[in-house]
């Protein structure tokens, strides 16, 4: 049918296209198909895009953007360009070293890009579902990349497919290429009727053979920043990819908002109106590196706030303070700093654990534990400790890091948790469990203490949250998702389909 949207083929699969995905360990989890048996229970951020407009060194620019960008996918990566209207595109299963070399990134020429980091939750770990997804259509070629979920993509590929659509992925960044491709309007109007259409979190980059479209969902939900680098405009889901390639940092793409970059430079457009700000507050917690702002709010600062105010909520006397590397070191200081109890190094994570396919068992999964992290035993031997880290998910991780603290001579372990218990899954581009797998939705403070081995335990407060990261609930400027810890989502949610359709896979 002339308005069919078809994938293209890989152009190369590379060597890691046929890597086994069944269990694959990745140092912080075995993946195995649609599940997880966890070794760490850390949420999983989905995904992180990267753009480049009027650049000569294009892909380049995207191998050093993505690598700013590994933290928020590790599955897959991948980079599009455009020169004079031909696409140049790889995509692998695996690290973005490990996908891209020299030889590589120089058969990508052009002077526009658009790249993927991946992470999936739902969906398969497959190369197929590898981003930037790239189509041909009655109106050329078209590659899409995006961080987030559409929450109600399952509805629309089921209408779609009942039309005569034929998907050939399972990702739900596929539907928004069949919405364009079925619209008789010109680009813009055809993208801007297909957001419309969209229910849920994410960032979009579109790239045609002439045309780059940027666009973050109503509600701002995932981050996306632009930036300058000499002549051309870059786009990243978060500012530390800006100062890696020595770009300036311009601005945040606005909740609801279209940019159209073309031969005539950027036009700023909208496809909806911003009704309720709602930028997810696990970015300020956990997911965002600390060197990026968001929303002219640094993060290393924020978490430094909220371990200051988690000192305030939930003060105990004791002899050092540690977090839980990475994410949780800025708030450790905080807290530190706040009640003048030494901050130490108590938990050293090791970062060249590699990747194995041994099968996991309960005491392979003990010995993974230790290869990842590592008690100083010199520092928290006959000690009382204050362990900080930014949540608890199904509380198996804080569980072993406290026995790992006990095994190194700790005398008491006392956690403290630099946000609200996490008792609700999320919608919009975060690997979250069924709420029945989350130990805060059926278990008290004191419970879950006790299933954690600590000798005591406290969450910050959701106002204290709130307040730390520098904002106020609601607030146009400022206002934050807290459906993980409130249940109040900022998007009408159908809980069947949009666990189902979970992720940009």
């Amino acid at each position: 049918m002339p308005d069919e949207v078809n994938p293209a083929a890989p152009a190369d699969h590379g060597q890691n296209g046929g890597i086994p995905v069944q269990r694959l360990w990745t140092g912080d989890y075995y993946n195995e198909g649609n599940g997880h048996d966890d070794i760490f229970d850390k949420l999983k951020e989905e995904c992180g895009v990267f753009g480049v407009f009027g650049h000569p060194g294009a892909a380049a620019l995207s191998y050093y953007g993505l690598h700013a960008l590994q933290h928020r996918g590790e599955e897959s990566a991948g980079i599009c360009t455009s020169d004079d209207g031909e696409f140049h595109y790889h995509r692998g299963m695996g690290l973005v070293k490990e996908v891209f070399d020299e030889s590589r990134i120089a058969s990508l020429t052009g002077d526009r890009s658009i790249a993927h980091v991946r992470y999936s939750t739902a969906g398969e770990s497959k190369l197929a579902n590898a981003q930037p997804l790239v189509f041909k259509y009655r109106g050329g070629d078209l590659a899409v990349a995006t961080n987030g979920n559409i929450v109600n993509a399952p509805q629309i590929r089921r209408e779609l497919e009942a039309q005569g659509s034929i998907f050939q992925t399972s990702s739900d960044t596929e539907v928004i290429a069949h919405l364009i491709a079925r619209s008789s309007k010109g680009l813009v109007e055809a993208v801007k009727d297909a957001f419309a259409q969209l229910i849920g979190g994410y960032a979009f980059l579109i790239l045609t053979n002439d045309t780059m479209l940027v666009a973050s969902d109503p509600h701002g939900l995932r981050p996306l920043v632009m930036g300058r680098l000499g002549d051309g405009h870059v786009f990243a889901s978060e500012t530390c990819a800006f100062e890696t390639i020595g770009a300036t940092y311009l601005r945040d793409v606005q909740p609801g908002e279209l940019l159209i970059l073309d031969k005539d430079g950027v036009r700023e457009d909208r496809f909806a109106a911003l009704e309720r700000r709602a930028v997810c507050a696990m970015e300020y917690i956990y997911f965002a590196r600390p060197d990026s702002d968001i929303n002219a709010i640094n993060l290393h600062a924020a978490r430094k706030r909220m371990g200051r105010q988690l000192a305030v909520e939930a003060f105990t006397d004791a002899d050092v303070v540690t977090g839980v590397p990475d994410s949780s070191i800025s708030a450790a200081i905080g807290y530190a700093e706040q009640t003048g109890i030494p901050y130490e190094l108590g938990l050293i994570k090791n970062k060249y654990t590699g990747r194995t396919f041994i099968q996991p068992s309960q005491e392979l999964r003990e010995r993974g534990v230790k290869m990842k992290l590592s008690a100083v035993r010199k520092v928290v031997e006959g000690k009382r400790v204050v362990m900080i880290d930014d949540s608890i998910v199904r509380g198996t991780t804080s569980r072993r890091i406290v026995n790992l603290l006990r095994e190194a001579g700790a005398l008491e372990v006392h956690v403290r948790i630099t946000s609200p218990p996490f008792a609700n899954p999320c919608f919009y581009g975060i690997d979250t469990p069924d709420r029945r797998d989350l130990i805060a939705s059926s278990k008290t403070v004191e419970e879950i203490r006790q299933a954690i081995n600590a000798d005591s335990l406290a969450f910050l407060s959701k106002q204290g949250l709130i307040e730390s990261i520098g904002g106020h609930e609601g607030e146009l400027d400022r206002g934050l998702c807290l459906g993980c810890f409130s249940n109040d989502y900022p998007t009408k949610v159908e809980f069947e389909d949009a666990r189902i359709g979970c992720g940009c896979d």
